[in-house]
């Protein structure tokens, strides 16, 4: 869980960048079509990678609902990850 304490301020820092600004990371403007949705995802899964690791180290009250709630935001977030990268399941012809 230590590892979410790391990714999650990283991935909050590049979705508050990409909503702000449009930057995305250097390797990733090429796939990246929408940015500022790209970057709501990165933000979602960022919250909830560091609130998963503060409720692993007992910083915060848990409960069962929370970690429904995180999960769900997790999943959101790849969602809309995908969403800001333009992917789509139609075929292009």
């Amino acid at each position: 869980m230590r590892v979410a304490l790391l990714v999650g301020p990283l991935s909050m820092a590049l979705g508050t960048a990409s909503i702000l600004t449009g930057w995305t990371w250097p390797w990733a403007r090429r796939k990246v079509k929408k940015p500022r949705i790209f970057g709501l995802g990165a933000l979602m899964v960022g919250t909830a990678c560091l609130v998963q690791g503060l409720l692993h180290f007992q910083t915060t009250p848990t409960g069962p609902w929370q970690m429904r709630f995180l999960n769900a935001l997790v999943i959101c977030g790849l969602a809309v990850l995908a969403a800001g990268q333009g992917s789509s399941l139609r075929r292009k012809s």
